[in-house]
């Protein structure tokens, strides 16, 4: 009876051993193995190199190809001067990289290739930088809009940036005609704006000859401020007759602008205005005299 008493015992305790063992094994087996895509994955608000190689070492399958969206959205571009699109793809592998203009769904580039026959759309490819950018010869402002950098997976995942293409703008404050009165300071303000960085240099020119700071004649200067919008203000002091005639602002990377200055002696600028707009309709008067004249010496005589 003992003898029983011992083997049930045994068998018991082995029963329980194999219990814990199975439920051990059970938990390394049915554990679920699931990847989570780092948080650079598609578009994502920002990249950082280091986090990367993080992630890569972490999950070293294949998370397919994402953008690094670490540069802006936005590209300003001037009228005429080449613009870049950049789209910086990781993990490309074996996809391509096409460009397609939104407003028309106009397929531009894949790969290498135009697909265009506006040539001035070209596609330049840097495999150190994985960059796969969008090259747009003398734009325009028409080509101002939306631009998908496009991958070939499945489905395709895009990145969408807006190019605008501006044309500077120069003007000066009070133009095109200024009436200073004599002794007083001359004040020109020219404004140049619509530049992606400020000009490195802006001339003032005299009936097209640049102003000399250093004459002999004294008291004429020049202040910059450079910034979004770019301000140079010419100041000539103690105003004089022959300081009349046409001053141009000439921004070296924008249109230049021309104002009339006239110096009075005490006169108004209403009976200057008057005096020229009665010679004009003087002149205007001859000519249709003349007109009336011509046209009866061809009128047949009954």
């Amino acid at each position: 009876m003992r003898t029983m008493k011992q083997i049930a015992v045994v068998m018991i305790l082995l029963n329980i051993s194999y219990g814990q063992f199975s439920r051990s094994q059970s938990v390394d087996i049915d554990e679920p193995h699931t990847y989570t895509p780092p948080r650079h994955y598609f578009q994502t608000s920002s990249f950082d190199e280091a986090d990367l190689e993080d992630d890569v070492a972490k999950n070293p399958l294949d998370r397919g190809p994402y953008f690094d969206i670490s540069a802006s959205r936005n590209v300003t571009a001037l009228v005429g001067n080449t613009a870049y699109l950049n789209c910086r793809v990781r993990n490309l592998g074996n996809r391509t990289v096409s460009w397609i203009r939104h407003r028309d769904l106009h397929l531009l580039t894949v790969g290498k290739a135009t697909y265009t026959s506006d040539q001035r759309y070209q596609s330049v490819h840097n495999p150190q930088l994985d960059d796969w950018s969008l090259k747009v010869l003398y734009p325009q402002q028409r080509d101002s809009g939306v631009y998908e950098c496009q991958i070939s997976t499945t489905p395709p995942v895009g990145y969408s940036m807006m190019l605008s293409v501006v044309e500077p703008i120069t003007t000066i404050i009070g133009g095109p005609d200024l009436y200073i009165d004599s002794g007083s300071t001359v004040n020109l303000t020219c404004i140049v704006r619509h530049l992606p960085e400020p000009p490195p240099l802006i001339q003032w020119n005299h009936n097209e000859e640049e102003i000399n700071y250093d004459s002999p004649r004294g008291g004429v200067s020049v202040i910059t401020e450079k910034g979004e919008i770019t301000t140079s203000y010419l100041l000539i002091q103690r105003a004089r007759n022959a300081d009349s005639g046409k001053y141009t602002c000439l921004p070296s990377t924008a249109n230049p602008m021309t104002v009339h200055v006239h110096v009075l002696n005490g006169e108004h600028p209403a009976a200057i205005q008057g005096t020229v707009g009665l010679r004009g309709s003087i002149i205007l008067t001859f000519a249709l005299l003349l007109l009336i004249i011509g046209l009866r010496d061809t009128l047949p005589v009954r």
